[in-house]
């Protein structure tokens, strides 16, 4: 009976102990991968017994995963139409969402054998045969980046090159393997590629490349997930979003 009652003993003590650790999970734009990697532990750090996971994908695909009833707590999207379409659905908490950081569309060649491009128009010749672009439904960097060529006239004309993507990271990848002669990414992720990639030049015509968070609505840890969002306007994180190159609201 003795090992019973002491086994009996070890689990009461424990049980305070695994009520107190608290556990969410962050569904976040695959743009804030490394910065959110990094801000993790930080976080948790200030929380004391509180643990974040991290799912990372196009913020379209992550919404679809929420509405299917994937058990998520903070939702960090890369565009506002994909946490609109949230807000439509019921699937965030609407008074929790915010605007927490800025970025911006560039686009990037090779770094090894880059054809040199100047401008859009450069896309049409025929030294560029690939050119990688996010899916339009569920990528929001392909959205800003067919804003941009639909102000130019010139995205019917290109659709032939395009190699679609299913997240801005592999549209990097494509372009830091030289699988593409160009594609269009946010300037965090130009920065993370390091000397794999070269920026072009920014183009414009596209609306504010900024990146709304909210409280997932079927959230069981919606405190701790507000205590995440809080998290990110401390210096701790802003120091972090601010070397990965995000912007403020």
């Amino acid at each position: 009976m003795r090992p019973l009652r002491l086994l009996s003993v070890v689990l009461a003590l424990a049980l305070p102990f695994a009520a107190a650790a608290q556990q969410i999970t962050v569904s976040a734009a695959a743009s804030l991968t490394d910065a959110f990697k990094e801000i993790g532990p930080k976080f948790e750090a200030a929380k004391a017994g509180s643990t974040v996971r991290f799912n990372f994908a196009a913020s379209g695909v992550l919404l679809q995963q929420i509405g299917q009833g994937a058990p998520v707590d903070v939702f960090a999207s890369a565009d506002q139409e994909t946490m609109n379409r949230g807000n439509d659905q019921k699937l965030i908490d609407t008074a929790t969402r915010k605007d927490f950081v800025t970025n911006s569309l560039v686009l990037v060649e090779p770094a090894q054998g880059a054809v040199g491009l100047k401008s859009l128009q450069d896309l049409s010749g025929a030294s560029v045969k690939k050119i990688a672009v996010g899916k339009t439904a569920t990528v929001p960097v392909g959205r800003y980046t067919k804003q941009v060529l639909d102000n130019a006239k010139l995205w019917t004309a290109l659709e032939p090159k395009f190699v679609q993507a299913d997240s801005v990271r592999q549209v990097l990848d494509y372009v830091s393997r030289g699988e593409v002669e160009a594609g269009f990414v946010y300037r965090t992720d130009a920065a993370v590629a390091g000397d794999k990639v070269k920026v072009a030049f920014t183009p414009t015509g596209h609306t504010p490349v900024t990146y709304p968070i909210a409280v997932v609505a079927e959230s069981k840890q919606k405190a701790l997930a507000g205590d995440f969002i809080a998290f990110l306007s401390t210096p701790a994180a802003q120091e972090v979003l601010a070397r990965y190159g995000f912007g403020k609201p």
